[in-house]
C-alpha cells in the first residue's frame, strides 16, 4: 500500500447510491425481506462480498473472505424460503467474525505466525448461535497478535486502517470487525473485549460496540473457562443490530461454567425511554487527560439526554492510573498463561510488544497478582454506591480520536506534567468490573472529522437497560442529524 493511497480519505474512493441496497437495512429487516421474497439472500451476500473486496485494498479489514462458502449458504437459505421451511430471525444476514475466534474449516491465525495454517474443526459457540439463527459468516476480520493491542497491526496481516481517515488506526483489537461494519459490509460483526477491544474500535470507527456483562454470552474460546476479563460482543451499525446479535447469542451453556442461567429480554432492550432516567457523568474518571474536541462532542450528547428528560449529574471520581497499571498486570499474566509457550519457538516472528508482555507475566509475583482484587473491590464499591442514585455512568469511550496508524499503546501510558494520565481509552477500568455492561455509542464527529464514542456503563447484568438507553439516545441523535456511522457505500 503506497503512502499516496493511504492518505486518500474514504469519502473519495467510495460513491453514494440513490437507492439503498437491501444490505443497508437493519439485520432483522434483511431477514424479513428475504423471507418475504422481496430480495434474495444470494443478492445480499454477494453485495457484502463485493463491498469487502472494494474496501480491502485500502483498509485491510479481512484475513479471510469466505466467498464460496457464504454464497453457497445464501443459495441454501433461498431454497429454504422457496420450500416454505422454518427460518431463523437472522435468516440470510451476512456477518463477520474475528480472526481470534475459531470457525470450522477457515484459516484462523489470531493475527500470529505461531498458528501457522491452523484450520479449526469446530466453530465457537457464539458463532454457531448466530448461524443457527440463520446468519451467514462471510469473512474473518483482522486482529493484532493474540488481540493484545488498541491498534490493529499484526505480524501476520499488517495494518488495518480507519475508514474515516486511512492515516489513522481502526483501533483494536477488533479493528477489522469495526471497519467491516463502518463501511457497510455487514450490519454487525463479532468481536472480543478484554480491555476495550470491542469499544475502542467502535469509538474510533463510528460503530456501536458492546461489552456485555460477564457470562451473558458464553466465552468458550480460551484455554480456561475461569478467566473473568474476557467477553464476546457485537460491533454493529445501530443499537438495533447489536440487540439482534445479543438475541441470538445470549444464554447459558455448559461449554462455559461462568455463563449466566438467564435469557435476553428483548422487549426491555427495545423499549428505550430516557424520560426520568438519572445518569452520572464523568468526563475523565478522575484521572484521564481527555482531548477538548472529544469533551465537546460528549457534552453535546449529554445536552441531548437532558433535552429528552433525563437528569445528568457530573460526579467526582477518585480513581487513578493504578487502575490501568494493575489491569495491565492482569493482561500480561493472561498473555503469559495462554500464549507463553510460543516465545521459545516463534520469538523472531512475533510482535516484540507481545513478547515483552509474556515475559513480564511469567515473572509476576502470585501474591501481587491476587492483590489486584483489592483494587477491583474498591472500584466496585465506588460503582455500587453510584448505582444507589443513578441508572448508569456516562463517560467518553476514548480520550482521543483515532491516532496515527504507526503509533502504539506505549505512546499512551504517560503521566503528564499536570498529573493527568495520557491514556488512549477509558474502557479497561470496566474490564476490571466485568459484570458491568459497557456500550460505546457513536455520538458525533470531533473537530478533526473523526468519530467520538460515549461510553454507557450499566448496573451489573443490566445489558438490556444499557441497550435501551443507547437506542433512545441514538434515535434522538439521528433525528437531530448527528450521526457518525454513515459512510458512503463502496
Amino acid at each position: 500500500m503506497t503512502s499516496k493511497n493511504a492518505s486518500t480519505r474514504m469519502n473519495k474512493p467510495l460513491k453514494t447510491t440513490t437507492e439503498p441496497h437491501p444490505l443497508d437495512l437493519p439485520a432483522t429487516g434483511i431477514a424479513d425481506g428475504i423471507r418475504a421474497g422481496r430480495f434474495t439472500a444470494e443478492t445480499v451476500v454477494a453485495e457484502s462480498i463485493r463491498r469487502a473486496r472494494a474496501v480491502s485494498p485500502l483498509l485491510n479489514p479481512f484475513a479471510v473472505i469466505r466467498e464460496e462458502q457464504a454464497l453457497d449458504a445464501a443459495r441454501k437459505a433461498d431454497q429454504a424460503v422457496s420450500r416454505g421451511e422454518a427460518t431463523g430471525p437472522l435468516h440470510g444476514v451476512p456477518f463477520a467474525a474475528k480472526d481470534l475466534t475459531p470457525t470450522k474449516g477457515d484459516l484462523t491465525t489470531l493475527g500470529s505466525w505461531t498458528r501457522e495454517n491452523w484450520v479449526p474443526d469446530k466453530t465457537a459457540l457464539c458463532i454457531r448461535r448466530l448461524e443457527e439463527a440463520g446468519a451467514i459468516l462471510m469473512g474473518k476480520t483482522t486482529s493484532p497478535e493474540f488481540a493484545f493491542s488498541s491498534f490493529t497491526n499484526s505480524p501476520r496481516w499488517g495494518i488495518t486502517r480507519n475508514p474515516w481517515n486511512p492515516e489513522r488506526t481502526s483501533g483494536g483489537s477488533s479493528g477489522g470487525s469495526a471497519v467491516a461494519v463502518a463501511t457497510g459490509v455487514v450490519p454487525f460483526a463479532e468481536g472480543t473485549d478484554m480491555g476495550g477491544s470491542v469499544r475502542i474500535p467502535s469509538a474510533f470507527c463510528g460503530t456501536v460496540g458492546l461489552k456485555p456483562s460477564l457470562g451473558r454470552i458464553p466465552m468458550t474460546i480460551l484455554p480456561s473457562v475461569f478467566d473473568n476479563i474476557s467477553h464476546f460482543g457485537p460491533l454493529a451499525r445501530t443499537v438495533g443490530d447489536a440487540i439482534a446479535f445479543m438475541e441470538a447469542t445470549c444464554g447459558p451453556s455448559d461449554e462455559d461454567i461462568s455463563s449466566l442461567p438467564v435469557r435476553f429480554t428483548s422487549p426491555v432492550a427495545r423499549g428505550g425511554d430516557l424520560e426520568g432516567k438519572r445518569f452520572a457523568f464523568s468526563r475523565d474518571l478522575g484521572y484521564y487527560h481527555v482531548e477538548q474536541q472529544v469533551q465537546q462532542v460528549i457534552r453535546d450528547a449529554v445536552a441531548e439526554l437532558r433535552l429528552a428528560g433525563a437528569t445528568v449529574v457530573e460526579v467526582p471520581m477518585h480513581w487513578t492510573r493504578a487502575v490501568n497499571d494493575e489491569w495491565f498486570d492482569l493482561w500480561c499474566v493472561f498473555m503469559s498463561a495462554f500464549f507463553g509457550e510460543t516465545i521459545e519457538r516463534y520469538r523472531k516472528d512475533m510482535d516484540p510488544a507481545v513478547v515483552a508482555m509474556i515475559e513480564r507475566g511469567l515473572v509476576m509475583n502470585a501474591t501481587s497478582y491476587k492483590r489486584v482484587e483489592l483494587l477491583r473491590t474498591a472500584m466496585w464499591r465506588d460503582m455500587a454506591k453510584l448505582f444507589e442514585s443513578y441508572d448508569a455512568l456516562l463517560c467518553p469511550t476514548c480520550a482521543i480520536t483515532a491516532p496515527p496508524v504507526l503509533e502504539t499503546d506505549d505512546d499512551y501510558v504517560a503521566t503528564l506534567a499536570d498529573g493527568r494520565f495520557k491514556g488512549l481509552d477509558l474502557t479497561c477500568p470496566f474490564n476490571m468490573l466485568p459484570q458491568l455492561p459497557a456500550l460505546s455509542l457513536p455520538v458525533g464527529l470531533a473537530a478533526d472529522g473523526l468519530p467520538v464514542g460515549l461510553q454507557i456503563v450499566g448496573r451489573r447484568f443490566g445489558d438490556e437497560d444499557v441497550l435501551s438507553y443507547s437506542a433512545a439516545l441514538e434515535a434522538r441523535l439521528i433525528a437531530a442529524g448527528i450521526s457518525s456511522r454513515r459512510l458512503p457505500t463502496p
